[in-house]
């Protein structure tokens, strides 16, 4: 069985430890933990890897955000990935800082990035792990606030939660989504 894990993010150093890139550095520990690097591939960052038994492809989107269903649909397709066993690693303003939800489908709500996969996809029928950056900003501070550096607070726990978060991945890999979302979505 083949699994297309997607992390969202922005490529670029202007970006890198920016909320709206969790995406990305969930994948990256990922990676490290699996013991594989990344090569460069179309509209990707892309690492091939086995799991217990199961072919990964964890990708990185180097089509920014906003177009990230381009890169998405390319790899599912060249791959042959079904589409219940792709999973989009994504930041999410509705859910308090750290906190992780797991999903079989669902809207965009409001992620550009979610809203082109669907678009590319012609469905919003996959599976994706929301991790929760917070909605504490004022008024019109959205976007300072998702493409904003984690807060020194933050910092001190987000190693702990992108290992919760790893491991939800791992879980869905290997045991399926609803068990996953009975264990995860606590």
């Amino acid at each position: 069985m083949k699994y297309l894990i997607t992390g969202l993010g922005n490529i670029g150093n202007d970006y890198n430890d920016t909320r709206h890139n969790i995406g990305f550095k969930i994948i990256d520990a990922l990676a490290k933990q699996l013991n594989a690097d990344f090569e460069t591939g179309r509209h990707s960052y892309i690492l091939k890897t086995r799991h217990k038994g199961r072919t990964l492809i964890l990708q990185k989107p180097t089509t920014y955000v906003n177009l990230s269903g381009k890169a998405v649909k390319y790899w599912a397709d060249k791959e042959k990935v079904k589409l219940e066993n792709i999973l989009i690693v994504t930041d999410d303003l509705a859910l308090p800082y750290g906190k992780t939800r797991l999903k079989a489908k669902g809207s965009e709500g409001g992620h550009n990035g979610l809203k082109s996969i669907n678009e590319s996809l012609n469905t919003s029928s996959y599976p994706r792990l929301r991790f929760g950056i917070g909605n504490d900003f004022s008024k019109g501070k959205q976007v300072d606030h998702v493409l904003g550096k984690w807060t020194s607070e933050e910092i001190e726990t987000i190693e702990e939660h992108i290992k919760n978060a790893k491991e939800a991945i791992l879980s869905f890999i290997s045991i399926g989504i609803n068990k996953t979302m009975t264990i995860y979505n606590k």
